[in-house]
């Protein structure tokens, strides 16, 4: 098969140029992105254009004959394939270049083949001038007498001879040798493929109009197959649906089918047949794979396979995959002639692949296969869990996930965590804790098998985790602790291909951390969720990692860090919000504290508006809490101008947050006091028994400083930022006496006796 309507007659060279090609069918459809590669490749000295049956190799070549001018006069000779015998070929070569004029001696006979080769390159460098010679369906065996005489006279040739040579296979012409010297050109079965606008020339002939979305499904369908392409034109003639048809159009197609079982299964020796058809199963094969499903015998035939059939394309690293249409005609025909060997082939490669770490290509297999419980199995020995759950940027099959099952497992806990996974994706609830449930009870029965309970449990606590974070905060904390439980029995390397369990489990323990008041270890915990969830590629994650980071960054008084976290949280590529997610609230009261640390009370009283509507649905006492401590902050540096304000009762004694989160966000209080409009410091009043730790607002006067040192300033600056002693030794790579020494100096210049005044007098003084 080929391609259609005839090339513009003024777009071509003199006709004589064509020689002996045959004529350019009516039906030819015009390429000139590939004629132009064929026009540029006949320059060197050997052009190839391998392709299946019916990819339009002869359509390109002879479109290229009659519409480019040639390099000199062409001789095309078609020949037998692989049934070509030498006393045939060799006179139809000879008789080729004397018809396309070139003049050649008439003692050059083939009764002389032993020289044949030696005095036709002899003559044809007499002829001094570039010949070009097409052979056709050229298929000699390697070593062949054939295939050693072309060979012969591209070496003795080389400015003469412009060898043109179509295909089903790679010719045997010691094309490596001509690629490391860029002496060969290539186009193959890739680039012979038909894109969309040949698609639509070509369905244009037989007078069919669709949509441009129509014409992308068929040529994908196809693989821009040509004689696929022709084949289901000429059947969309006779429907009177043609989009429907395209959308059922595939391999099994009874006119696709007859034309590819004649013309290639048919065709092949009964081992190569077998290998055909028992991998037509895989979508991707290599030689261990393929010996795995056929067996040695067949196995050993995989290498011819990849080099005689150019429906088997390479894909790198010694994988190759099989045209779409033709996988299709072999798996309905493996389907017909042995439909018992169907799901254990499947099985087989399911086996494998798992083994061989391809978890998608595996459960696919065994979906296929129809075992359902040994896909959980798998997922779940393999710590996958959160592919099933949309973890990670791996994804399992969409099948697996497309309706939960309602039909509870009745042996294994993975089907059963499956199962659950997979109602838990789609937000049924019920379903899932019914099925986490079960789990647990058959997991009872595995008591012996601790490696195989402690990934069930594992799985058990990733599901609860990723259904418990938005609605219900302690319960997503108690499984992270049962995640880092059946971790600790699992060997180290266990996460390495799985990082959105570590950032999933971290995230939430890094949120329980930061609500407990323990900040150093919540940013540990959260600048590791937030790593683990990159390596996972997942965005959701990502996002709340850093706002949680972001409100920590505020709670300490950081508010430019906690704005440059807020800022990226909420930019691409990280996703946006498609339903009511804690972390939206969170951002709101991180932009709170950055709008009241600017000066801009009212817009951090709307930004609070907008975390009481977002904790409407999403109840969370430390984030509304936390919300009502800034709303009080609020309030008083907007009276701040005026008179001190008290907030002893309305904010900090007030506040239902726990002592260690207060006794933490005491400094970022009073950051935000003395940032007022007519200085304000704030000082911590006298505790009464049994009662919360108060703030206290009292006007400071300026008092004059000597100036600082370049060193002070930079101890000063940390010490801002809450850092330790040590901490800031270490940063700046200073011993903690000099630390010590540079801190006395700046209490005696800022006329203060601790930490939290100095800030205070620095941001009044605006050294800070």
């Amino acid at each position: 098969m080929a391609e259609c309507s005839s090339p513009a007659p003024d777009t071509g060279p003199d006709r004589a140029s064509a020689g002996t090609a045959p004529a350019v069918p009516s039906w030819l459809v015009p390429r000139p992105r590939l004629t132009d590669r064929l026009a540029r490749g006949v320059l060197g000295p050997l052009t190839v254009i391998v392709g299946p049956v019916g990819a339009g190799k002869t359509a390109l070549a002879l479109e290229w004959a009659h519409t480019r001018r040639l390099p000199g006069p062409l001789a095309w000779v078609t020949c037998d394939g692989r049934a070509e015998q030498s006393g045939v070929f060799w006179p139809r070569v000879i008789g080729a270049l004397r018809e396309a004029g070139v003049d050649l001696p008439e003692s050059l006979t083939p009764e002389a083949e032993p020289l044949l080769v030696a005095a036709l390159a002899a003559d044809l460098n007499k002829h001094g001038e570039p010949v070009v010679l097409v052979l056709d369906d050229f298929q000699p065996a390697p070593g062949s007498p054939i295939a050693e005489g072309v060979s012969s006279l591209l070496r003795h040739l080389p400015g003469v001879l412009r060898l043109v040579v179509l295909a089903r296979r790679d010719p045997p012409l010691h094309l490596h040798r001509g690629r490391l010297t860029s002496e060969v050109t290539e186009l193959r079965t890739d680039d012979l493929a038909f894109d969309d606008r040949e698609t639509t020339a070509l369905l244009a002939q037989h007078g069919i109009d669709v949509p441009k979305q129509t014409v992308s499904t068929l040529r994908r369908r196809t693989d821009g197959w040509a004689a696929g392409l022709r084949l289901a034109a000429m059947s969309m003639e006779k429907q009177s649906d043609p989009e429907r048809f395209v959308a059922q159009f595939a391999g099994d197609d009874e006119a696709i089918a007859s034309y590819l079982v004649e013309e290639v299964l048919d065709l092949q020796p009964d081992g190569m047949r077998r290998l055909l058809l028992t991998t037509s199963v895989l979508d991707h094969m290599n030689a261990e794979l393929a010996v795995e499903l056929s067996g040695e015998d067949a196995g050993r035939h995989f290498a011819s396979l990849v080099r005689e059939n150019s429906f088997l394309q390479p894909v790198g690293q010694g994988w190759y995959r099989c045209h779409q249409m033709f996988a299709d005609v072999l798996r309905m025909c493996l389907r017909h002639e042995t439909p018992a060997l169907v799901a254990p082939l499947h099985r087989r490669a399911a086996a494998w692949l798992g083994e061989h770490g391809l978890l998608a290509d595996a459960v696919r297999h065994l979906l296929a296969a129809g075992d359902r419980d040994q896909a959980g199995r798998l997922i779940v020995d393999q710590l996958a869990i959160g592919q099933v759950l949309g973890l990670t940027r791996l994804r399992l099959p969409n099948d697996l996930t497309r309706q939960p099952p309602e039909q509870l497992p009745a042996k294994d806990p993975e089907p059963a965590l499956l199962a659950a996974a997979v109602a838990r994706v789609h937000d049924d609830d019920q379903l899932c804790v019914r099925h986490l449930d079960l789990s647990e009870k058959l997991l009872a029965d595995l008591s012996a098998e601790e490696d195989r309970v402690a990934r069930c449990r594992l799985a058990h606590a990733v599901i609860r985790m990723d259904q418990a974070r938005s609605g219900a905060p302690h319960e997503a904390r108690a499984a992270a602790a049962d995640a880092e439980s059946a971790l600790a029995q699992l060997p180290h390397t266990a996460l390495a291909q799985h990082p959105e369990i570590l950032a999933l489990t971290l995230a939430i323990r890094g949120g329980g951390e930061l609500r407990e008041g323990r900040l150093k270890a919540a940013e540990a915990s959260l600048t590791g969720g937030l790593k683990a969830a990159g390596a996972a590629g997942n965005g959701a994650l990502r996002r709340d990692c850093l706002i949680e980071l972001a409100l920590l960054d505020a709670l300490r008084g950081r508010f430019r860090a906690a704005d440059e976290l807020a800022a990226q949280a909420t930019q691409p590529p990280l996703p946006a919000w498609t339903v009511a997610e804690r972390s939206q609230a969170a951002l709101h009261l991180v932009r709170a504290w950055v709008e009241l640390a600017r000066g801009e009370p009212g817009r951090a009283q709307r930004e609070l508006t907008g975390l009481r509507a977002a904790l409407s649905g999403l109840p969370d006492a430390f984030l509304s809490e936390t919300g009502s401590l800034v709303a009080g902050l609020a309030t008083a540096v907007e009276r701040s101008g005026s008179a001190p304000v008290p907030i002893i009762g309305d904010v900090v004694a007030a506040s239902r947050l726990p002592r260690p989160v207060l006794r933490a966000v005491m400094p970022a209080c009073a950051s935000l006091l003395d940032s007022a409009r007519q200085r304000v410091t704030v000082t911590a009043l006298p505790r009464q028994p049994g009662a919360q730790p108060a703030l206290a607002l009292v006007t400071a006067p300026p008092a004059p400083t000597e100036r600082l040192s370049a060193r002070e300033r930079d101890v000063l600056d940390r010490l801002a930022q809450m850092m330790t002693t040590e901490e800031i030794a270490e940063e700046l790579y200073l011993s903690v006496n000099t630390v010590k020494t540079h801190l006395k100096s700046v209490y005696r210049k800022l006329a203060v006796t601790r930490r939290s005044a100095a800030v205070r007098r620095a941001r009044e003084l605006q050294i800070l």
